[in-house]
């Protein structure tokens, strides 16, 4: 009877090791599948994201270079406004003129009116008005 508890013994033993080898055996397999059905699942996701970040980061570009150039433009007006006064200052004096002219020639006409030049020609009589 002992040999046969015995038996049973070295059965259960050697069950429970070759149990043992078979799990160790597939232990990386078993690693590696779930592994890969991680990355099968989580991929599509993570490429997504990827997409998403290169579409924000062009349009982030895209703003900071407009942002960029409305600065260069703000301080090339902040520049200017010497220009600016210089132009302002021509156009007084362009006005000054024009009304300076405008006197002249309201006076000059003013005096033709008062007394006829003598080489002014009479009108003709047969001319006809309109």
């Amino acid at each position: 009877m002992e040999d046969q508890e015995m038996h049973v013994k070295v059965k259960r033993v050697t069950d429970k090791f070759t149990e043992s080898m078979y799990v160790l055996a597939n232990e990386p397999s078993v690693a590696l599948y779930r592994l890969q059905e991680h990355v099968r699942r989580s991929l599509p996701e993570l490429v997504q994201h990827k997409t998403d970040m290169q579409s924000w980061e062009e349009q982030s570009q895209g703003a900071i270079y407009t942002v960029e150039y409305a600065c260069s433009a703000v301080k090339s007006m902040t520049n200017s406004s010497l220009y600016f006064k210089s132009i302002e200052g021509l156009l007084r004096q362009a006005i000054s003129m024009k009304e300076q002219i405008s006197n002249t020639q309201g006076r000059s006409m003013h005096d033709a009116t008062l007394s006829p030049s003598p080489h002014a020609v009479p009108p003709h009589p047969h001319a006809t008005s309109s």
